[in-house]
């Protein structure tokens, strides 16, 4: 056990700084060094400034801060930084969203600020949050509707076909007497492909963690939910939990409006969700649910697994998302991981641009 004086000597010396312990006699753990370092940054009275100017800097105190602290403490702190450091002027600043490339981090930091942002500056941080998600639906709408267009169907043929249905090999040897040796290549004359299989009308629910970890997570897939809402062979319906559940799929028709009335941040309770999960389930062989969770529940561990098992024995098409991000390898419970996959939930992190493949696979099952 710890000495309880050591302990009370540590907690003056975070709550004090550093000018109380000149020395550095408290011996800090690593985590209470981390800590140390995001109360210095916003309360050391001697520096101007102190978490950076630059968004990244902003980004990584307030997951910093996320990581240390609890949520009402959190929201506290981030107040005080907007107080303190002025923060709120790099978002009333017009070069700033002239200069501004596409960054999930820094949406998901605005929208965890959006409860304390002063009224003037929440319609600029709208309109940064609105300039990065029109960037990434350009980049991300394409390759998902592509891949939700339906498997090929290869008993079909077709005359005009989109890249991606080709027949090269028949292509290639109807065109061969084309061949232009000067350019070596062929010109093809005709161009023959494959049909694709009109996908049946399937039910999509999504469940989206919308704890502190999983705020990237929460960006990209509030703007797929938006783009698969908009495909007819789809009945998407959007919900966010943390230990409430929110259903949110009136704000599917702008991703904007959706992420905006998202709530990053609170604890995780993965059994509510599936609950409310199941009124939904209508016809189970035509129903596909995406579970985005790093599966560390809050609620009863036993319960979570029971629940996941009814609903993949019934005949869901149940697919948990560990992440949805760049950002690599996720933090998640790994127990819980193996429990879902010993269920025959494939359970995995995924980056944005794969989730199309994913999603292509799901209802080219149906």
């Amino acid at each position: 056990m710890s000495d309880p004086k050591e302990e009370q000597l540590k907690r003056w010396r975070l709550v004090l700084g550093k000018v109380a312990d000149p020395e550095e006699q408290s011996g800090l753990g690593g985590e209470e060094q981390g800590m140390d370092q995001v109360l210095d940054a916003l309360y050391d009275s001697e520096r101007e400034r102190g978490l950076g100017s630059s968004s990244p800097n902003v980004n990584r105190w307030l997951g910093d801060i996320r990581k240390y602290f609890p949520t009402p403490v959190v929201q506290l702190m981030q107040k005080d930084a907007l107080d303190r450091l002025r923060l709120s002027q790099m978002l009333t600043q017009p070069e700033l969203l002239e200069t501004l490339s596409p960054d999930v981090q820094l949406v998901s930091t605005l929208l965890s600020l959006k409860k304390v942002l002063p009224t003037q500056t929440r319609e600029t941080a709208r309109e940064v949050v609105r300039k990065v998600v029109a960037e990434l639906e350009k980049k991300l709408k394409a390759p998902l509707l592509a891949a939700l267009r339906g498997r090929l169907n290869r008993a079909q043929r077709s005359r005009k076909p989109r890249f991606n249905d080709v027949d090269w090999q028949r292509t290639i040897r109807a065109n061969l007497k084309h061949y232009q040796p000067a350019y070596k290549t062929i010109i093809p004359e005709k161009i023959f492909g494959f049909g694709r299989r009109n996908p049946q009308l399937q039910d999509l629910i999504i469940l989206v963690d919308q704890s502190g970890s999983m705020a990237d997570s929460v960006v990209y897939v509030g703007i797929f939910g938006c783009i698969m809402a908009a495909v007819p062979s789809l009945r998407t319906r959007f919900v966010v939990f943390d230990t409430s559940v929110v259903d949110l799929t009136d704000h599917l028709h702008d991703a904007v409006d959706l992420l905006f009335a998202t709530q990053l941040g609170g604890g995780t309770h993965i059994g509510k969700a599936l609950d409310y999960a199941s009124q939904w389930v209508q016809t189970p062989r035509k129903t596909i649910l995406i579970l985005i969770s790093d599966l560390l529940e809050g609620g009863s561990t036993d319960e979570l697994i029971r629940k996941a098992a009814n609903l993949k024995n019934q005949g869901v098409k149940f697919v948990t998302l560990l992440a949805l991000n760049d950002k690599g390898v996720p933090i998640y419970d790994q127990q819980m991981a193996s429990a879902f996959a010993g269920l025959g939930i494939p359970t995995f992190a995924c980056t944005p641009d794969r989730f199309a493949e994913v999603m292509g696979g799901l209802v080219g099952e149906g």
